[in-house]
């Protein structure tokens, strides 16, 4: 191609200048493409760790902001109080994982693996763990408004003292799950299942879709504030 160019332009003395820019160019482009990502990287911005296996590491207080996280292996590893807001964490492993206090606004954990996964204090405004697998996790304390929990494995998970207003948990498993003095607004939990789910003193006026079966198979008491269309059991279904 460059002979061509030089017969063609020779008469005007720029064969060379024609090759010397197209070489520029092929290298300009070269340069501007996507680096490949590597599990070696520094935690920061951004990083692509996914399908990496990041078991047992230390990562507190680190900023994963935007972090590409998907079915990555993270199990057992220390992320409390690191920024991972619009992080992308779906289908990764966070089996025994600890999120304590870290920032996880907006991220996207679906279908993620957390068994007995530790998010105390957590923001998880706007996270998305629809299919998520959180069995015994504790998310006490966490900040879960508007967050997306649809058709979520939550047994035995430790909701005390979230906030769950605008959360929905629509046809989630929250079997055996711990409520008491959560904050839970226009929670949705449409088709949820709540066979001895504690709620406890909790005040569910305000919830949505909640129908009388389910009510009849949690854990309630006198303090128990129902929808006005629901009543109480003749006896609470609770076991300490």
């Amino acid at each position: 191609m460059c002979q061509t160019a030089q017969r063609t332009a020779r008469r005007q003395g720029r064969g060379a200048a024609i090759c010397a820019a197209t070489a520029l160019s092929l290298a300009a482009l070269g340069a501007a493409g996507p680096a490949a990502a590597a599990c070696s990287d520094d935690p920061e911005p951004g990083v692509d760790w996914s399908r990496c296996q990041k078991h047992n590491k230390i990562l507190r207080n680190r900023d994963l902001r935007g972090a590409q996280l998907e079915r990555a292996m993270l199990m057992g590893s220390d992320l409390s109080g690191s920024r991972l807001n619009e992080a992308r964490l779906s289908k990764s492993d966070l089996t025994r994982a600890r999120f304590d206090s870290a920032d996880l606004r907006g991220a996207d954990l679906t279908k993620a693996l957390g068994h007995r996964a530790r998010l105390e204090g957590a923001d998880l405004r706007a996270a998305n763990l629809s299919k998520a697998e959180f069995s015994r996790a504790s998310l006490r304390e966490a900040d879960l408004r508007d967050a997306d929990l649809s058709k979520a494995e939550l047994n035995r998970v430790d909701f005390r003292a979230a906030q769950l207003q605008g959360a929905t948990l629509e046809y989630a498993d929250v079997s055996r799950g711990d409520f008491r003095g959560a904050q839970l607004g226009e929670l949705r939990l449409q088709g949820a299942h709540t066979y001895l789910a504690d709620f406890r003193g909790a005040d569910l006026r305000a919830v949505q879709g909640l129908e009388q079966h389910q009510l009849n198979m949690l854990c309630g008491d006198a303090d128990t504030r129902l929808p006005a269309a629901l009543r109480p059991p003749e006896a609470w279904h609770c076991s300490d």
